[in-house]
């Protein structure tokens, strides 16, 4: 795990700071603020400072940030804007488009309080800009790459991880969080600013932390659209177009980067009795990657797009000569996932990929795997900063990415991107526009039609998008709230239709929610109850509800980032950088509404770059294929379930009845409905607390405390009622 991590403190103005700024006679750069545990304690105590565990310092006192981690050194720029201020001042970590002009530019544009072009370079990245003692570090549109924050020393600590934080101030657990969580999780009014540790904050998407010698200021950077006065939709053509351009900048700043070859495995020491050389690989861990630049390719639309588009950029796009596979010379290095466990249902995607692969300029690998690779067969991992359904598959999937390439594009976030949420019919209510109803209407009509209630589906989904365009905010996330006091939690959607209607809604509850207990669900209807009172970002609910879709998926993919980690490899997600969730968010409503809008975009992104022939059934998507492996998994690994959740934690913090979870794991694993998506927040999470209650480490060091890390005391226990 890779953060970088900072504080602005008002005691560094009373002579607490670190003493050292720069290099000291040993030549090893030192920052940050002196750590006394009682005003009282001897003076090499107080002169002793704090900072994390093998940090690089990229500045110092007063207000030091250091970089924690792996980070390669393409991915950490400073400018300073003159020799003679060295408290003006930018620091920008990660694939950044930009040249180092360019940030001394946006710089001095900083300086006068301009914040919006600082996240508009192609890439992925943090930024932190220093003026004076003015700190300003900016999240993304989407997060994922958030700022967490907390109070300190007089002042606020940051990070972009929220567990060096924890750290920081040995916080324990936030137990209404973690419910909001597995009740809510993609409702922005139950999970707040809150994290799953107490007193440790997330800034929301699309906005920048200031700080100023202890005092704290969250400000949006992103314009947001009013009710009364809708922003004018761009045409078809010029927005496709602007998707197109982004992507492409994208993909070339992923592309121009500095090429990086994996380290190498540990030695192999010859022989081991017992084990063959299959066994000391095993042992060593996974192969690493190899070198150069690499795509998966599952036969869909947005891994093809980026794979394509990657390839066809002039340039050397794929691997490097002489590394890896020599045969791939400079072709792009084209990963696709086969599991021989469930072989039917995915036979025309995997044909769509042979036939994408055989472009020249791909060298395609298929990744075949068996009972070894289900979800639920190997749940140990690492410990990621915050817990999410990832955590299930990771095994999974670090067995395809082993075999790609050290930097690897990803598909993931093009749905939430680009397709539109099902509340966006009731924005085209409310903009008194029905015409572009009619073709997605239809398409949920012909799904229904096998059960014989296609007539009644065009009424039902309009009456549903016309009662949200006309519920206020407060009363539907208190109608929500209500739900959850009372337990009246709706079944599970089975369908298109079905899945359609439970979204158009301003809240609803998760999949999760129906195994909580009664005092976890009180507790969450009272975090809606009191959210109902706050405005959201935006009164449309269909943008609204996007934007939380989009950053719930964002959130999970940093989990799956961390727990699905390869060593030396970095995966790029373009379908989550600011500028293109910026272009995709141009799209017109009558546009995204449309049934297959996504493959339509793509296919116009792709022929505007000269890619034109694209194999049938492109942009198909089926999810039959995930649930059955879901379910073989759940069969498989039925055994060490039930015994992690014989004593769970979840059911010692009060959230769950242990003896109902295994109940409903046993259903799932014979093949009754029920919600896997819910069973899998429920494995992640106490998984997750597990690992976190079983480190024995710490982010920090030189502190008064011996041991200072987050939840020392283990979960805290819940009472129970009083009846």
């Amino acid at each position: 795990m890779r953060w970088l991590v900072g504080w602005s403190s008002i005691a560094a103005s009373f002579g607490t700071a670190g003493r050292v700024t720069g290099a000291g006679h040993d030549g090893v750069l030192r920052g940050g603020l002196a750590d006394a545990a009682h005003p009282d304690d001897p003076a090499e105590d107080a002169e002793r400072t704090v900072h994390p565990v093998g940090a690089q310092l990229l500045w110092g006192d007063p207000d030091p940030l250091w970089a924690v981690g792996d980070w390669r050194a393409d991915e950490i720029r400073t400018v300073t804007a003159d020799p003679a201020d060295p408290f003006t001042r930018l620091a920008v970590l990660g694939c950044c488009g930009a040249d180092d002009d360019e940030l001394r530019r946006a710089l001095y544009t900083a300086r006068g309080g301009a914040l919006r072009h600082l996240t508009s370079w192609p890439g992925s990245h943090t930024v932190v800009v220093q003026t004076g003692r003015r700190i300003t570090v900016l999240g993304d549109l989407a997060g994922a790459r958030p700022v967490f924050y907390t109070p300190w020393a007089g002042g606020t600590a940051y990070a972009t991880a929220a567990l060096p934080l924890a750290d920081l101030i040995e916080a324990q657990l936030d137990i209404g969080h973690l419910a909001a969580l597995l009740a809510c999780p993609d409702s922005p009014e139950a999970l707040g600013d809150g994290t799953p540790y107490a007193g440790v904050r997330r800034i929301p998407p699309g906005h920048a932390l200031i700080l100023r010698e202890g005092s704290r200021e969250i400000t949006g950077y992103e314009p947001v659209a009013s009710l009364a006065v809708a922003a004018p939709e761009l045409e078809a053509g010029p927005a496709v177009e602007g998707v197109r351009e982004a992507l492409v900048d994208a993909v070339r700043a992923r592309l121009t980067a500095p090429r990086h070859a994996p380290d190498t495995l540990p030695y192999d020491p010859g022989p081991v009795p017992g084990m063959g050389p299959e066994d000391r690989r095993a042992a060593r861990g996974m192969p690493a990657p190899v070198p150069g630049i690499g795509a998966d390719l599952s036969g869909g639309s947005s891994s093809a797009t980026l794979a394509l588009l990657a390839a066809g950029l002039p340039g050397a796009p794929g691997t490097l000569l002489g590394h890896g596979a020599t045969a791939a010379g400079e072709r792009l290095l084209a990963v696709t996932f086969n599991d021989l466990t469930t072989p039917q249902g995915r036979e025309p995607e995997l044909e769509r990929a042979r036939a994408i692969a055989a472009d020249p300029r791909l060298h395609h690998v298929v990744v075949a795997a068996s009972d070894e690779a289900l979800p639920y067969a190997d749940l140990d991992g690492p410990l990621t900063d915050e817990p999410g359904p990832g955590l299930v598959v990771a095994a999974r999937e670090r067995r395809r990415l082993a075999a790609g390439s050290a930097d690897h594009l990803v598909g993931h976030g093009a749905r939430q991107v680009l397709d539109a949420h099902p509340a966006r019919l009731a924005d085209l209510l409310m903009d008194r526009r029905r015409r572009p109803l009619l073709r997605p209407v239809a398409a949920l009509a012909r799904s229904a039609a096998a059960e014989g209630t296609s007539l009644l589906v065009p009424l039902t989904v309009y009456s549903a998008a016309r009662r949200l365009a006309r519920t206020p905010y407060r009363a539907g996330v208190e109608a929500v709230a209500g739900q959850l006091r009372d337990g009246r939690l709706p079944t599970a959607p089975d369908g298109p239709v079905n899945a359609s209607l439970s979204a158009l809604a301003w809240c609803r509850p998760g999949p999760a929610a129906r195994w909580l207990t009664g005092e976890a669900l009180a507790e969450v209807s009272i975090r809606l109850s009191a959210a109902a009172g706050r405005p959201p970002l935006s009164l449309r609910p269909g943008e609204a509800r996007a934007r939380s879709a989009l950053a719930r998926h964002a959130a999970d993919h940093r989990v799956f980032e961390q727990a699905a980690e390869v060593r030396s490899q970095r995966l790029h997600a373009p379908f989550l950088d600011n500028q293109v969730v910026r272009a995709a968010r141009a799209l017109p409503d009558s546009l995204r509404v449309q049934p297959g809008a996504r493959a339509t975009i793509l296919r116009e992104v792709l022929s505007g770059t000269g890619v034109r022939e694209l194999p049938p059934g492109w942009g198909a998507v089926t999810h039959t294929p995930n649930e059955t492996a879901t379910r073989l998994g759940l069969r498989t690994a039925l055994p060490d379930l039930l015994l992690l959740f014989a004593s769970p934690y979840l059911a010692d913090a009060g959230l769950v009845d242990a003896r109902v979870v295994q109940q409903a794991l046993t259903d799932a694993a014979q093949g009754h409905p029920v919600p896997l998506d819910g069973l899998a927040d429920l494995v992640s999470m106490e998984l997750w607390l597990r690992r976190l209650l079983a480190r024995r480490g710490t982010c920090w060091t030189g502190t008064s405390t011996p041991r200072r890390r987050a939840v020392p005391t283990g979960v805290p226990l819940r009472r129970a009622a009083l009846s």
